[in-house]
């Protein structure tokens, strides 16, 4: 039987996860608003066991930690060793915290374990997105909450949409992707996902668009926080793979395109870009 998930655990112990290391702090600094809505809509309550899936560098999980004290827990789990390592780096000593190189789709988790299960942008690269809800709602108490938030399409968040729209003249037409396929844009489509959640048994479903803006790049200047964003789009995203085998002169050019498309954006310190996300809540049954 093929293990599920293979590419996206290779990725992410990969290229993928070595640049999400290198641009933690920018990458957090711009998901931070998306988390503490996500994070709202959950309303852990003191005391509260939490599954934090797709912990990432463990942002999420910290705040969480903060919200169940003093008898609360929280488990951040991930496929990328190197986003566990810098997760148990930044931890505080003494926090209700643990995290776990897992996949916490197939990882065994304990019956009934916990009083939420949250994801901030952690849900959307599973292989069989139906079995892996189905999986983890059974260490779900009776009763108990799921609450995660992912993003909706490519076109509605200009991560992607400016960048890869500078560089359309550059490089030759590609297919369009699945939408459906694993990766940060699956659950675009709001009807999938309340599928996907009813087929793994959850009820009480509601899915709520969620739109904020948010910054992108840094710097002290606004000359500095362009260069800035310019460098995060070529590191992190759809961008960095569509230049990956390109030549100097290509890549020189996309440089100066996607500079120009950031430029139309407002900000000083950090570019304002648009970005859209679903905030998703669901109920175990009792």
């Amino acid at each position: 039987m093929t293990q599920p998930n293979v590419y996206q655990v290779a990725d992410w112990n990969g290229s993928s996860g070595e640049r999400w290391v290198a641009n933690q702090v920018r990458l957090d600094h711009m998901l931070a608003i998306f988390g503490v809505a996500a994070i709202d809509a959950a309303a852990p309550l003191p005391g509260e066991r939490v599954l934090d899936i797709g912990c990432g560098a463990g942002a999420t999980s910290l705040t969480l930690a903060a919200r169940v004290r003093p008898n609360g827990q929280v488990l951040g789990v991930d496929i990328s060793a190197p986003l566990i390592d810098r997760a148990w780096e930044m931890a505080p000593a003494g926090a209700a915290l643990e995290y776990r190189l897992a996949d916490a789709s197939t990882a065994p988790l304990p019956v009934h374990g916990f009083d939420l299960l949250f994801s901030r942008f952690g849900v959307m690269f599973f292989d069989d997105p139906a079995a892996a809800f189905a999986h983890m709602r059974h260490a779900l108490v009776p009763g108990g909450r799921l609450a995660f938030v992912c993003w909706r399409t490519a076109s509605e968040n200009d991560w992607v949409r400016l960048p890869m729209g500078a560089i359309r003249d550059l490089l030759p037409p590609s297919p369009a992707p699945d939408p459906e396929a694993p990766g940060p844009f699956s659950f675009g489509d709001r009807d999938r996902i309340a599928r996907i959640l009813a087929e793994a048994g959850f009820t009480d479903i509601a899915i709520a668009p969620f739109d904020a803006v948010i910054p992108f790049g840094q710097g002290e200047t606004r000359e500095a926080a362009l260069d800035d964003a310019v460098e995060m789009a070529f590191e992190v995203g759809p961008l960095s793979r569509a230049l990956k085998d390109q030549p100097g002169d290509i890549r020189d050019a996309a440089a100066m395109a996607v500079r120009e498309a950031f430029a139309g954006r407002p900000g000083e310190t950090s570019v304002l870009i648009d970005g859209a996300a679903w905030i998703v809540t669901a109920r175990n049954p009792s």
